[in-house]
Parts: structure tokens; C-alpha cells; sequence
């Protein structure tokens, strides 16, 4: 006779614990410390992340109601989670070229093409000859053009679609135009009007109709993203963009539905894995909730089905490197898997040296394999929304599209987005956050690998650098390249002439652009400055003081010398002449740096003051105050700032 089968049940004897018991437990492990102070994140969007969820917290969220597909779409517009694999090619000087480039990529992975176009080459022979042999019923073609030459592209491209696919469903053609006039007046400071703006847009969305699946109308906020806004920042005004331009087109007399099919989100993925992941998801459902509120008299099924955002992502440049360049590809490839994740549409991954060269083909094929990694290896493309459920990515779904929505009506408020970039209000603020994140980058409140933190030694940049750098495949070359720097604008038509009423533009920087003007400054010098560490006293405080002194001073591209500890501090500063030092920095203990310190200080000053090293002490020490009226001015730690330690470290090293 078989044995009867007991049921195990494996949580008897784990009883549910309360989140409050698990919190009094932390307290009581804290001992003393904070909680709040300790352990809850100040996210830099303005909203605080706990360090724990529980089930309890997804109470109350109606971002867990619905489904991949539908209404609010918070969970994906699809069913499925397959995304484009995009490249950019420039195309506005040689068709024939471009179209080789294309073809050659399509058969390797890539599955979404797009092109620069130069408007004074547009022609019916020009896009035949560029879309020779490309399936463009099959892979969506996107195209990037001056606005005012926009609807004379569509209008080509209806052409050519009727001549060489002739009988073919329009719907079966998908793809972009990038036109964005507000973007133009962003980073060339284009003085448009109100009605330029919507006349260009509502002109091409005309000039497109038969071709039902194409987006016509950009929102670029990738822009913002790469001027160093946040997540929730460049949510919020993507969203008064988009609202923007649905207020145009509609006003414009175009149909709810299609002025919301016509508008695609082209958007930045920043650093921050998770914070990426939800503002994406946050964006569908914040997004469907605007072209929701022009649905009157009724909500049409048209309408909540162009509510469907239709979102291009682009890794970001901001964080982009020059040195330890291969780090970027770590990057990008963190960035690519949020937005994967996410359930983009489309996704452009930036290659690794964009920022020191025109990017190699060798750079360009790992960019895309770097999508093809993910689908065809990790899977990502099987799983529709893997964050849904987690308390973690729900609550900071929620949080994220809280604080979007609050900055969002924030903006319109002031006007909505056209009148706050015509008034320099957005690029003001943009500038402003990019000031006060780029002195977190200086304090190291935000780390960059390879830059301002733990750095490659014995790399040096100067010969790689070309001068075409930044000339990717996704930024045009041509006579029509972006001139914000120069505060060169078009005039309004977009075409020719120039304005001397330009607006502000986006400040144009990387995170780490300061950390590689300092080294470079430093390689080019004459003399590469070698800093020696003085390791003396407390075993394990000196070995953790001079890793973080030679991290700290390679930063700036000196040379360090680290050492196993002296006797005396006699015996390091003889060894530190020997090698012909000029820093010397103090490793040792806070208690020990009384005695030592002193010292040290003493036996530097009987030197020649001309070929006296610089001394550096490793920490702040209670004793601080009494070194400093000796004269010993230089303290390295956490909380200095880095940059600004080097940059005075640089004046006067490199000047002897």
C-alpha cells in the first residue's frame, strides 16, 4: 500500500513579520544612527527611495491594474517586447555610400535605419538611389531633415512608395521624420514664433497623411538628457513638448487621433539602472493621460489607441568618457538593458568612442551587438515587462511619474513648453542643474569610473583625440551641424541667413569633460608630476590612505608612486628625493599625524624652496589646525572637493 503524502508547508515556521518589526530591528543594528539619515535615499528627482518595500506598499498604486497593451500602457503598448535595433548613418553628401553602409548593416542585425539628410540634396533621385534595395515595407526608415524641407521629403517618399511598392498597404510602411522645431530653438536658438512652430508641424503631418504609420513630429528630449537633466526632469518637459505640439495640431484642425500617431518621443537612457527603467514606464502612463484629456466629446477607441507612446531611446553622451573609453561600453550597455526592460520601441546605442573620434566600424559593430546580446542571448525580447510586481520598480514607477507630472504642471502654468523656451526659461534651468550636477561630479557625489574615480595610471588620451570627434554616425557633418557654441542661428525659415535676436541655447557638456581637460593638461605638460606616498605608522590606515591618494592624484594624470611604509619619516623623505618626487603625501593614522606631520614639514622646509615637493596629508585629522599654523596647507579626503584640489595642485606643479 503506498504511503499517504503529507503536505509540507516550508512558511509554517516562518511567521509574517510586520515591515515595523523589520524596521525596529535596523534601528536597533543602527545603534543610535538616524534612520532616515542612514538609510533613506534622496534621489536626485526630488523624492525619497526607502531601503526596503514590502508588499503592503503596492497598496494604493493603479499602476498595478493593468496589462501589456492596454490603457495606460504603463506596462508596455505591446503584447510582445520586441524592440528595433537602430543605427544612424549620415547621408548628406553621397547617396550611393549611405545605402551601401545601410545594407551592409541590415545584414547585421540592425533592423531600423536612420538617415541625416542635407536639404539642399533632396531630390526624388536622391532618396531612390538612397533606398536602393532596402526593404522599406519590411524596416522602418527614419529620416532627419531641416523642418522646412520636411513635407518635400514626404511628399517624395509617398511618391517613390507608389511607384516602386505599388498595390502595397501604406500601413505596412513605418518609420520617421524628425521634425522639432522646438528642438531648433533649443540648441540653435532659433527665434520662432508660436505659429512657425505649428505651421511646420501641422504642414509636414499634412504633407505625410498617406503614409498612416510614419511619425512625423519629434520630441527630442534625448537633448535634455544630454545636457545632464534627470530622469523626472526630462519626463516632464517631454510631456509639456508632446502637449505642446498636440495642442498645436489639433488647434491646427488636425484629428485628435492623428496628431497624437504623428508624434514620436525620441529619449535619452541615463545612468541610473532602475531610475531609467521606470521613467519609461512612467512616461506611457503619464503620456496616455494627456492625449486622454483631448478626447472630447468622448474617448474614442482611435484615440486611446494613438495614445500609445511611441518612444525611440538613445543611450546618453553625457556620460560618456575619453579616458578608459571602454568603460562606456559598461555604460551603455546598463543603459540599453533599462530601456529593453522598459519596453521601448526603439533603441540607438551610442558607440564607446564618440567621444574622441568619428566611431569606427569596429566601435559600431559592438554597439549593435550589444542590442543582439540581449535578444538573442539574455532573451530580454520574450518577457513583457519584467518590473511589474516588483515593489521596488512599482513604487518608484509611482514616485517618479509623481514628480514628473508635479514639474509638468509646473510648466504649464508658466505657459506650457513653446513659452518657456522662447522666454530661455528651460535652457536656464537645464544650466542650472547641469552646474550643480557637474560640482556633484567635482565631489565625487557622483562617480564616474575610469574619471573621477579609480582612473587608468598609465593611460594617456592627447593622440586619439581627432578632430572630427563627436562626427558619429548620428550627428550630420555636413554645412547644417549644430553651431549653439558659436551662437550662429538660421533665420526663422530654417534655410538661410542668420538672426541677431538668438535665444539662449542648452549648455553643451559631459560629465566628465572638466576631469579630462585637467589631465590632458597634464600630459601636455612638460614634466609629468610624480607624486610619492610616505606610508608610515598604523598598518591598515596607510595602505587605505595611499590607494585613496594615488586614485585621488591619477585623476589629474600624475604619476604615483606607492610603498610598503618606512621606519622613519627621515628614511621615506630621503627615498621620495631618490625618485625624484614632486608631491609628497603623508600616509598614516589621525593620531599618529601629530608627530609625524611636523616632522616631515620640518625636514622639507631646509630644502631649496625651487625644488621643495609639494606635501600633501591623507585625511583630516583632529590635528588639522595645529598643521595649518605650521604652514602645511594641503589636506586630501572625502569630503574636498576633487576637481578644484587638482586644478590648484595644477597651478603649480606645471608652472615650474
Amino acid at each position: 500500500m503506498a504511503e499517504e503524502k503529507i503536505p509540507v508547508n516550508l512558511l509554517a515556521d516562518f511567521p509574517p513579520i510586520s515591515a515595523q518589526t523589520w524596521k525596529d530591528k535596523i534601528i536597533a543594528d543602527l545603534k543610535g544612527a538616524d534612520f532616515d539619515k542612514k538609510l533613506v535615499w534622496r534621489t536626485p528627482e526630488g523624492f525619497n527611495v526607502q531601503p526596503f518595500y514590502r508588499r503592503e506598499d503596492l497598496k494604493g498604486l493603479k499602476t498595478t491594474n493593468s496589462a501589456p497593451g492596454q490603457f495606460p500602457y504603463v506596462r508596455g503598448t505591446r503584447t510582445n517586447n520586441e524592440w528595433d535595433i537602430r543605427q544612424n548613418i549620415c547621408a548628406c553628401q553621397n547617396a550611393r555610400k549611405a545605402n551601401a553602409k545601410a545594407l551592409e548593416v541590415l545584414n547585421k542585425g540592425i533592423n531600423s535605419i536612420g538617415f541625416c539628410l542635407s536639404k539642399e540634396k533632396l531630390n526624388y533621385h536622391f532618396i531612390k538611389v538612397l533606398l536602393q534595395d532596402i526593404r522599406i515595407d519590411i524596416i522602418p526608415v527614419n529620416f532627419s531633415i531641416c523642418a522646412c524641407k520636411a513635407p518635400e521629403l514626404a511628399n517624395i517618399l509617398v511618391r517613390y512608395i507608389g511607384r516602386e511598392y505599388k498595390g502595397t498597404d501604406m500601413k505596412l510602411f513605418r518609420g520617421s521624420i524628425n521634425v522639432d522645431p522646438i528642438k531648433a530653438m533649443l540648441i540653435k536658438g532659433k527665434p520662432l514664433s508660436r505659429e512657425q512652430v505649428s505651421e511646420k508641424i501641422a504642414a509636414v503631418v499634412k504633407a505625410a497623411k498617406s503614409l498612416p504609420n510614419y511619425r512625423v513630429v519629434a520630441v527630442n528630449s534625448v537633448v535634455l538628457n544630454n545636457s545632464g537633466a534627470y530622469a523626472a526632469q526630462e519626463l516632464a518637459y517631454a510631456l509639456a513638448w508632446g502637449a505642446e505640439y498636440m495642442t498645436m495640431l489639433t488647434e491646427a484642425g488636425v484629428p485628435n487621433y492623428k496628431a497624437a500617431n504623428a508624434i514620436r518621443f525620441n529619449m535619452g537612457i541615463g545612468g541610473n539602472y532602475f531610475m531609467e527603467i521606470a521613467k519609461f514606464r512612467a512616461a506611457r502612463l503619464l503620456w496616455a493621460k494627456i492625449v486622454e484629456a483631448y478626447k472630447a466629446p468622448i474617448f474614442t477607441t482611435a484615440l486611446k489607441n494613438a495614445a500609445k507612446m511611441n518612444v525611440s531611446a538613445e543611450t546618453s553622451k553625457f556620460n560618456m568618457t575619453i579616458f578608459d573609453a571602454y568603460v562606456n561600453l559598461l555604460r551603455s550597455q546598463t543603459e540599453t538593458m533599462s530601456a529593453a526592460l522598459a519596453g521601448v520601441d526603439e533603441i540607438t546605442v551610442t558607440p564607446f568612442d564618440v567621444t574622441y573620434e568619428k566611431p569606427t566600424d569596429f566601435a559600431e559593430r559592438i554597439a549593435r551587438n550589444q542590442q543582439l546580446l540581449l535578444k538573442e542571448e539574455a532573451h530580454f525580447d520574450k518577457i513583457v515587462d519584467p518590473a511589474a510586481g516588483s515593489y521596488y520598480l512599482e513604487n518608484l514607477t509611482a514616485s517618479i511619474a509623481a514628480e514628473a507630472w508635479k514639474q509638468f504642471l509646473g510648466i504649464q502654468e508658466q505657459g506650457g513648453m513653446y513659452q518657456m523656451v522662447a522666454e530661455g526659461k528651460v535652457q536656464e534651468h537645464i544650466a542650472t542643474n547641469l552646474k550643480a550636477r557637474l560640482g556633484d561630479v567635482a565631489k565625487r557625489k557622483e562617480i564616474l569610473l575610469g574619471s573621477n574615480q579609480f582612473p587608468n595610471f598609465t593611460e594617456v588620451a592627447a593622440k586619439k583625440i581627432k578632430a572630427n570627434a563627436g562626427a558619429c554616425s548620428s550627428i550630420c557633418t555636413c554645412k547644417d551641424k549644430v553651431e549653439s557654441q558659436k551662437s550662429k542661428v538660421e533665420s526663422h525659415c530654417g534655410c538661410d541667413g542668420k538672426c541677431e535676436n538668438a535665444l539662449p541655447t542648452l549648455p553643451v557638456a559631459r560629465a566628465a569633460e572638466e576631469f579630462e581637460t585637467l589631465r590632458l593638461e597634464t600630459e601636455a605638460s612638460k614634466k609629468q608630476p610624480v607624486a610619492f606616498m610616505l606610508t608610515i605608522g598604523n598598518l591598515a590606515m596607510r595602505i587605505a590612505r595611499a590607494q585613496f591618494s594615488c586614485n585621488f592624484l591619477a585623476c589629474a594624470g600624475y604619476k604615483v608612486i606607492d610603498n610598503n611604509g618606512f621606519k622613519t619619516v627621515a628614511e621615506g623623505i630621503k627615498a621620495a628625493k631618490k625618485a625624484k618626487a614632486d608631491i609628497i603625501v603623508l600616509c598614516s593614522s589621525d593620531d599618529e599625524y601629530a608627530d609625524f606631520a611636523p616632522k616631515a614639514w620640518k625636514i622639507l622646509q631646509k630644502m631649496d624652496e625651487a625644488k621643495r615637493p609639494m606635501f600633501i596629508v591623507a585625511g583630516a585629522p583632529a590635528c588639522m589646525e595645529d598643521l595649518q599654523k605650521l604652514g602645511i596647507e594641503n589636506f586630501i579626503h572625502v569630503r574636498v572637493n576633487v576637481l578644484d584640489t587638482l586644478k590648484k595642485f595644477n597651478a603649480q606643479l606645471l608652472k615650474k
